[in-house]
């Protein structure tokens, strides 16, 4: 019985063989968005690593794909080398998805040999005394690291083993070898026909930051500070594809991370070729192979020449990056929410192009109402005795009055003064995250014209817990003009007392006041000694 119905199966699978799965090509991207996400891991204060970006990017491609009946694989040619795969989705398929491959080989000088064991190759010879050339054809026999065996009609031959140049001839490549990245498919299609597919995945060796450059209006007072503020978005990829005419995103804010996408990433290999044949010679006279000695150093490049200097126009929607001007910005990105997240888009397709940066404006406000602070601290456990300069601070609100009222992603920012000699820079920092209607506080460094003295008027170390302890803070104000003066008297839970108008901003509770032009002010107050 167990004979006869073994006998019944193997004359079934000779009528009915099972049929290979038909490779289909799809088409090039005929659309692609790129939306790229920061470094999760990178904080406020760190900028952002050319080199080795550790940012991610969704990348989704629509394809047109034509699918016979029955069961074949789709082959989507050119994906991103950092590609992320097993989040990579396909939809708009008519059957459902069987498996998924990331081809791992690309077309190289290693794989392309390895595909060809046992095949057909041309091996062409050149006489160095004549220069003539000579082809045969030869099967690839074996390869091992460093060596190539061919079969020709005088025998076995080791390549590069005759004393003379010899190169090889493939007719073909070798089957599931592409010079780009591929990712692969099995799929079912009950009837045949063309489809159009969109491939969406996460991909490795992105990133993106911000920079702002803020120019400060010429005249104008401590109390009434106007600036011009542009920002740039700053895009890397690292990786070997470009992304043509595609729609490009960029999102901001603290995104939750939980894979480690580096390490969930295959990027494809490229095999190299290494072929040697034994040195000929004595070990005593060195190798005649000039690869085995220290190769020499090549002479340093001319230096390029002077470039001609660049007229730019005066008109004022030209695009100018030096450091005295920044004009309008022909471009620029505009603002979506993403749940807690904000979504930058640019208004026009673009190319993100392989292994480069690119800079796109995202934020212009012509005119940015601020105010100019000197601050200080003074509280009993931070005494400077002695004169020091005060913290020069730009503040401003994240709001529609003051010319914002935007979300502001982390990044530096370069301040500039307008002044009748040009612009000159004030200072450079670094901003966090700012949500709209935040206060925003920009350091511009020391001040060279505001010091500040605070001082204990009794002995400390002489008090108890409760009592009150005598304050004071001397300010001098070398300036022509009126200063603003912020200064931070202690933690929220401290009673101060002497000094109207306290209020807690930031934990910490801080007094403001103005200070005269040319002028010393003298301030006291007490605090509980806890």
């Amino acid at each position: 019985m167990r004979r006869a119905l073994l006998l019944l199966l193997i004359a079934s699978a000779a009528e009915h063989p099972l049929a290979a799965r038909e490779a289909v090509e799809a088409s090039a991207p005929q659309k692609i968005a790129v939306t790229v996400y920061r470094d999760p891991n990178r904080g406020p204060d760190e900028t952002m690593d050319r080199d080795w970006p550790r940012g991610f990017a969704m990348i989704s491609e629509t394809r047109t794909v034509t699918l016979p009946p029955g069961e074949s694989t789709i082959r989507f040619e050119g994906v991103s080398e950092g590609m992320v795969a097993v989040t990579a989705i396909v939809t708009g398929l008519p059957g459902g998805t069987i498996e998924k491959n990331r081809n791992a080989d690309l077309l190289s000088p290693g794989a392309l040999v390895d595909g060809m064991l046992g095949n057909r190759v041309t091996i062409t010879r050149t006489d160095p005394a004549t220069g003539r050339e000579a082809s045969e054809a030869a099967i690839v026999r074996s390869r091992a690291d460093g060596g190539l065996v061919l079969q020709t009609a005088e025998g076995f031959q080791a390549v590069r083993c005759a004393g003379v140049p010899e190169r090889l001839t493939f007719d073909r490549i070798p089957a599931g070898l592409s010079a780009q990245p591929v990712y692969s498919i099995d799929t079912a299609a009950p009837v045949g026909g063309t489809y159009t597919v969109t491939l969406t995945y996460l991909s490795w060796g992105f990133d993106w930051q911000a920079h702002y450059v803020a120019t400060l209006a010429e005249g104008g007072s401590a109390d009434d500070v106007r600036m011009r503020l542009t920002s740039w978005l700053t895009l890397v990829n690292d990786n070997n594809q470009s992304f043509a005419d595609a729609e490009l995103m960029a999102v901001a804010g603290r995104l939750r991370v939980t894979s480690d996408y580096r390490a969930l990433s295959d990027p494809p290999n490229g095999k190299s070729l290494r072929i040697t044949c034994f040195p000929i010679g004595s070990t005593a006279r060195g190798s005649p192979d000039p690869y085995m000695g220290p190769r020499p150093v090549p002479p340093p490049p001319p230096p390029p020449p002077m470039a001609a200097p660049v007229a730019y126009s005066d008109r004022s929607e030209a695009i100018v990056l030096t450091g005295s001007r920044v004009s309008r910005a022909a471009m620029v990105t505009t603002e979506e929410d993403l749940a807690d997240l904000k979504l930058y888009r640019v208004p026009e397709r673009v190319t993100v192009a392989a292994q480069s940066q690119k800079q796109i404006a995202f934020l212009e406000r012509d005119e940015v109402k601020g105010k100019l602070w000197h601050t200080t601290t003074c509280t009993p456990w931070a005494l400077e005795e002695d004169p020091q300069p005060a913290r020069l601070v730009l503040a401003t609100v994240n709001d529609a009055r003051s010319g914002l009222g935007v979300a502001l992603p982390t990044g530096g920012i370069t301040v500039f003064e307008s002044t009748t000699d040009g612009e000159l820079l004030v200072g450079e920092e670094r901003l966090r995250d700012y949500a709209s209607g935040q206060d925003v506080d920009i350091a511009l460094g020391a001040s060279s014209q505001v010091t500040v003295a605070c001082s204990v008027e009794d002995d400390l170390e002489r008090r108890q817990s409760g009592d009150k302890v005598p304050m004071r803070l001397v300010v001098t104000n070398a300036n022509p003009a009126p200063a603003k003066l912020r200064l931070t008297l202690g933690g929220a839970a401290a009673k101060i007392g002497g000094l109207r108008g306290v209020r807690i901003k930031d934990g910490a509770r801080i007094y403001e006041t103005s200070l005269p032009a040319n002028g010393t002010r003298e301030l006291r107050w007490t605090i509980v000694n806890e």
